[in-house]
């Protein structure tokens, strides 16, 4: 009994650090630049491994220092329904159950502030235990950050090209301008590489991504910036 009750006791304080731990880090990047990534360090970790230099290309700029385009698009890509859910598209995500069911290509389901949970917060694993926490943590910048602020840490930490991270450095080293000064079709063209920014290439794009800049192009459209 004694044994089971220093257990409980251990656990008890576990969940307390775990909860206290979280929600602090959450509050203070509502304000705080994120410096690096967990994905950050395991391509670097990649890198050194395969006896190459070191790439980590990532400037942080404030939302405001950024093309207006550029929120628009990523949204007319990867989540045209960003403004309005809670951090969760569960009509994407019944959608892509059925069709992985039914033994079809997998679709992502993710929300923006899914991927932004995922990229600051955890690591690039599937497992249900990534997926609970990711769950838990897009629930908490929902309700700490806001939309707005959740848009800023995405477009400055997600992956946009080999070693390059965020809008500042794939505008920098792809286009040669800062992220204020992209175009409408640079901007396209970035959220166009984001489902394997590896792969495809905003600075040598090939006829699938042109193809797929002129479909954002149409969706931008209908998508209104960020207030």
């Amino acid at each position: 009994m004694k044994f089971l009750r220093k257990l409980q006791k251990i656990l008890q304080w576990t969940v307390i650090f775990f909860f206290a731990s979280t929600i602090l880090t959450v509050l203070a990047y509502k304000w705080l630049p994120v410096p690096a990534t967990p994905l950050m360090v395991i391509r670097c970790v990649q890198q050194v491994s395969r006896g190459e230099h070191l790439r980590m290309r990532h400037h942080w700029v404030p939302l405001e220092e950024m093309s207006i385009y550029m929120p628009v698009a990523v949204m007319a890509s990867e989540d045209q329904l960003f403004m309005e859910h809670h951090g969760f598209d569960f009509d994407a995500i019944d959608s892509a159950i059925k069709e992985s069911k039914a033994g079809k290509r997998h679709r992502g389901a993710s929300t923006i502030s899914q991927q932004t949970a995922k990229n600051v917060f955890l690591w690039p694993a599937h497992s249900w235990v990534r997926k609970g926490l990711e769950a838990y943590f897009t629930a908490l910048i929902e309700l700490i950050w806001g939309k707005q602020r959740i848009m800023e840490v995405y477009l400055n930490s997600i992956e946009m090209g080999d070693g390059i991270y965020g809008a500042e450095a794939v505008a920098q080293w792809h286009f040669h301008c800062t992220a204020s000064e992209l175009t409408r079709p640079q901007c396209a063209l970035i959220a166009a590489t984001l489902p394997n920014p590896l792969r495809f290439s905003s600075k040598e794009p090939s006829a699938y991504m042109l193809k797929r800049q002129t479909w954002i192009m149409r969706q931008m459209r209908h998508i209104q910036p960020l207030p």
